[in-house]
């Protein structure tokens, strides 16, 4: 049996809201078994549940509510409890947004191996695609379809000579979230950034923690941290975005050109076909080091 995870124990940390500019706490604690992801607003005591029923806003991040009570730009968190298999977990946020870090997901993922993960005396529960499950809008489109493990595909093609056409596979029971993915840091570009700010939105964007890219460049000193850093940014957020299902995914997706907006609808029109989707326990055996070592796992 594999069993569910949740943190060793509590741990926090501070940061800058992407949006607002502002320094917002974060404390991440251990949750009890099937209590999933939850987070809290604890300046307002209110619960949100990291549910795709919760998603209220998916412009440039996504946005959980209720009860008029809201986070954003939680997904780059929810892709490091993803990448680390992490079941269970409460999340307290004293402000309306997670901190963006350094625009990665890599300060989370530091920030739970030093909480420790604690095994818990329940199976791990899998959510497992049954059929194919498709959204397009145009040029854009996104599928789940079933796989025997769990695997991310996704097409970036943008109008820029570094970001046309560029496809990376990321295959998680053979390739470690934590090497390949996590240090890959949300990106835009100059006009848009300076579109934003004068619109009093991505106050606390800076160098620091996105890639900026002008319309030949990318203007961050040091560079990409991947070749394919934009790319895989994208995978990133899509694995957030996923976990919002409620479970882990058995599957594959598949993308073109798609974001957070498609990413919601995908998730939703799975939700909504019964027959699309089983939930079950994990009986499989982890993969070999380095994958199983982080919590991710092969599915049989």
């Amino acid at each position: 049996m594999i069993k569910q995870r949740t943190l060793g124990h509590s741990i926090r940390c501070s940061g800058i809201g992407l949006h607002s500019g502002k320094k917002i706490e974060l404390v991440l604690h251990p949750a009890d078994a099937d209590a999933g992801i939850t987070f809290v607003r604890s300046d307002l005591g209110v619960k949100i549940p990291a549910r795709a029923d919760y998603v209220t806003d998916t412009r440039l991040c996504t946005t959980l509510g209720v009860d008029g009570a809201h986070i954003s730009t939680v997904e780059h968190l929810l892709s490091a409890l993803a990448g680390l298999g992490i079941d269970n977990a409460l999340i307290e946020v004293n402000g309306a947004e997670v901190p963006i870090m350094d625009g990665s997901s890599a300060p989370f993922v530091f920030l739970i191996q030093c909480a420790g993960i604690r095994e818990q005396q329940k199976a791990k529960k899998v959510l497992r695609i049954l059929k194919k499950v498709e959204v397009v809008d145009g040029d854009k489109s996104c599928s789940l379809y079933p796989a025997s493990g769990f695997k991310i595909g996704y097409l970036l093609d943008y109008d820029h000579p570094m970001l046309k056409n560029r496809k990376v596979t990321i295959d998680f029971a053979r390739q470690a979230y934590t090497r390949e993915v996590s240090r890959a840091r949300t990106f835009g570009f100059l006009h848009e950034i300076e579109a934003l700010q004068k619109a009093g939105l991505a106050l606390g964007g800076s160098l620091e923690n996105a890639v900026v890219l002008d319309k030949y460049r990318v203007i961050n000193e040091a560079g990409f941290r991947y070749e394919d850093e934009c790319v895989r940014h994208k995978i990133l957020d899509t694995l957030g975005d996923l976990l919002l299902a409620g479970y882990p995914i058995v599957g594959a997706f598949e993308g073109a050109r798609t974001g957070h907006e498609m990413n919601h609808r995908l998730v939703t029109a799975l939700l909504a076909d019964a027959s699309a989707y089983r939930i079950e326990e994990l009986k499989a055996e982890p993969v070999e080091a380095p994958a199983a070592a982080e919590g991710v796992l092969k599915h049989s």
